[in-house]
């Protein structure tokens, strides 16, 4: 009875902050409810066909799988990268931690705003800087052509600090005897130390930065909502934004209730799939 009476308050906080939602989004994607209804009558998988067949949906779902496509491994790379160097260096180790860690640590809002005005087309640094050096200028964010990836290097740079500490963390642990036994094998170059011992060994800490970045860009709404609202057209609209548009915008919440669920479906499929490929990469016997 005491274990029970020390674990109630969790069970009761996440039966009503987590199944009960998830239970009543499954109810409302089969009805045809919006906020403000004293009623609503179930429509079966009405919501669900017209997520297939809507257009807008497909380009919101492409959308967000090449802004992963993009902010993923450009994270995981550029974190690595940066973690190697700060570790290959002995001075001002704890300030470019504190630089590069910032960005992740920043309000989305305040981040956001700072980044409207670098991106702004006539007063912004970004333009200025680049017709300084004679590099072609653009209007960033209302250009269908240029929209996508530069949400994409914003997230890049928002978790950038977040990868490099896991990474850092991961070369610590690695044994320096391994690299000992890598010269005697005749792996004396950085490059081949790095390719036999480094890369192999982050493993398992590669897995879990791939599948926590890749959750935090399928989850992407504030730079958007802030900076684009999903346009120009439907050039920056992603699946969380989407959701949020039908749901409190249109107040379609049995559409946006079905997107819903196709999101949470699609995720968890790309996290099992994830896990699943790289997790027999990184046990060693």
């Amino acid at each position: 009875m005491w274990g029970w009476a020390l674990i109630a308050p969790a069970l009761i906080f996440l039966v009503v902050l987590f199944f009960l939602p998830v239970v009543g989004v499954f109810v409302i994607a089969f009805s045809d409810w919006q906020f403000g209804a004293s009623s609503l009558s179930f429509v079966g998988l009405a919501n669900f066909r017209e997520v297939i067949f809507d257009e807008g949906f497909r380009a919101s779902l492409i959308n967000t799988v090449v802004y992963v496509v993009m902010v993923v491994p450009g994270t995981v790379l550029a974190g690595l990268l940066i973690a190697l160097l700060i570790e290959s260096s002995h001075s001002c180790r704890a300030f470019y931690r504190a630089v590069h860690f910032l960005p992740f640590m920043a309000t989305a809002t305040a981040m956001a705003i700072s980044w409207e005005a670098l991106l702004h087309p006539t007063i912004g640094l970004v333009n200025h800087s680049f017709a300084a050096l004679g590099l072609p200028v653009a209007n960033w964010l209302r250009d269908e052509t240029t929209t996508l990836p530069v949400l994409a290097v914003i997230g890049i740079w928002q978790n950038l600090g977040y990868a490099m500490v896991l990474f850092m963390a991961g070369l610590k642990s690695i044994p320096l005897d391994l690299y000992d036994a890598a010269d005697v094998d005749g792996a004396d170059h950085w490059l081949d130390r790095l390719r036999t011992v480094t890369i192999p060994m982050l493993g398992p800490v590669s897995m879990f930065v791939v599948i926590v970045v890749a959750l935090r860009a399928f989850e992407t709404f504030d730079t958007i909502q802030i900076l684009t609202q999903g346009g120009p057209g439907h050039s920056s609209e992603m699946l969380l934004f989407t959701i949020y548009r039908e749901s409190f915008e249109y107040l379609r919440a049995g559409y946006g209730a079905a997107v819903a669920i196709v999101f949470l479906a699609i995720v968890m499929a790309l996290t099992l799939l994830q896990a699943r490929s790289m997790d027999k990469r990184v046990h060693y016997q």
